[in-house]
């Protein structure tokens, strides 16, 4: 099952969120992920408005997929194009308030949920991850995260691995002089 989150209907399921459009964007991307590691299920979100600098469009984002609208159309199009081109359709959850976006994906065969009702799962989640269970409520980052975290940072695997001992070499100790 994978779910296809519309995410500025989400987003504006919490009041004042368009003060700040990128923290918005960015505290849903950290739910999202924490959702889909907790329940074990694909998400790939669609938001309006031009991409971010650090998240382009087709970018991941701890697991999630990120996707913005096409210049000059809205998400709900992109979700439409991404519904369409999905192979399995019927295990495609679409996230959206927007009555005739859920109108034409279940034409196509998928599910809907609505935001305010995802809002409250990612809610839940979040409780849970607050209770102790996962290591972000300590401020840390789970084990799972730290290789996307060193992508992230521009920081390669092998960047983080001692050398095998055979690469390991003494210092060079300076030659003698040979007398002529």
């Amino acid at each position: 099952m994978s779910y296809l989150v519309d995410g500025n209907n989400v987003m504006g399921q919490r009041v004042g969120w368009h003060r700040d459009k990128t923290g918005a964007r960015r505290r849903l991307l950290t739910e999202l992920a924490r959702l889909a590691r907790a329940a074990g299920v694909s998400i790939e979100v669609v938001f309006d408005g031009a991409p971010e600098e650090h998240f382009p469009d087709g970018s991941k984002f701890m697991g999630v997929g990120v996707f913005y609208a096409e210049r000059g159309s809205n998400a709900d199009e992109r979700i439409k194009s991404l519904v369409e081109a999905s192979r399995e359709r019927r295990t495609v959850k679409v996230v959206t308030s927007d009555r005739e976006l859920a109108a034409y994906v279940r034409q196509c065969g998928a599910q809907v949920v609505r935001s305010g009702e995802f809002r409250r799962r990612l809610d839940d989640a979040q409780d849970v991850a607050a209770a102790g269970v996962e290591p972000e409520a300590r401020g840390g980052v789970a084990a799972s995260e730290l290789g996307e975290w060193m992508s992230y940072f521009g920081v390669a695997p092998e960047d983080d691995e001692e050398p095998p001992a055979e690469v390991k070499r003494p210092p060079l100790k300076p030659r003698k002089k040979k007398k002529r």
